[in-house]
């Protein structure tokens, strides 16, 4: 039996368009166009996907450094901020410079994001400020929020970047406020962890995003694909 092969290239592939309603999206992008404009040349988008990557390596394992000294809490929220500048930023720069790379940078892009989301909610998860319970719960919530999103790409050509004005950047400075929480209190609520009461309303909510747009989508795509 023949194989065939089917060549896909850049050329004949159509972006799917991106819909980011995050609270901060508007002024965030703003930010980012301006700061694209003033990266010096020799600066690339592959230099910045590679210092988002390693910055979220290590802010995972800031928090699993904070377990011996809430050090690590502080100098979490400055590779917080450099994985902000690294992830954001790659995307931007190659369009303003107009040089995309739509499937590599996709690619690339996503599964570096998945392999650093492991190792921050690892690094949580032996923190001490967080159940690994609470941790592994919320990184498979955040692995499937993110299958919904690969997949609506794929059948309904829209790449959905935040859900309910929730997105990676208020993720980010979320963690970052809970970093300073932590450091005056730790635990709250007749010795709960705040980060656990935080882990549990974070699930909560993932949960309800991950059923609504499920059934959106399935609803949606039911009705443009109808039998007759």
């Amino acid at each position: 039996m023949a194989t065939q092969t089917v060549h896909r290239t850049a050329k004949g592939f159509r972006q799917a368009m991106r819909v980011q309603e995050g609270a901060l999206a508007a002024g965030e992008k703003r930010l980012l166009i301006w700061m694209a404009e003033r990266t010096p040349a020799w600066i690339n988008s592959d230099h910045l996907t590679i210092i988002g990557f390693v910055a979220q390596l290590l802010t995972g394992l800031s928090y699993a450094m904070s377990r011996s000294s809430k050090l690590g809490l502080v100098v979490g929220i400055g590779f917080l901020a450099l994985n902000w500048l690294g992830d954001s930023l790659d995307g931007t720069l190659a369009r303003v410079r107009q040089k995309q790379r739509p499937r590599y940078g996709f690619y690339v892009d996503h599964i570096l994001d998945s392999i650093g989301s492991v190792a921050l909610m690892g690094g949580l998860g032996l923190s001490g400020y967080m159940s690994p319970a609470i941790a592994i719960t919320l990184l498979v919530l955040f692995l499937l929020l993110s299958i919904q999103s690969y997949l609506a790409t794929y059948t309904l050509g829209e790449f959905r970047m935040s859900f309910w004005s929730f997105g990676p950047t208020e993720l980010r400075l979320l963690l970052a406020v809970g970093n300073l929480a932590l450091l005056r209190w730790p635990t709250v609520l007749h010795g709960h962890r705040l980060f656990d009461i935080g882990g549990a309303i974070g699930i909560a909510g993932m949960t309800a995003m991950l059923i609504f747009f499920t059934a959106k989508n399935t609803a949606r795509l039911y009705h443009e694909e109808r039998i007759r």
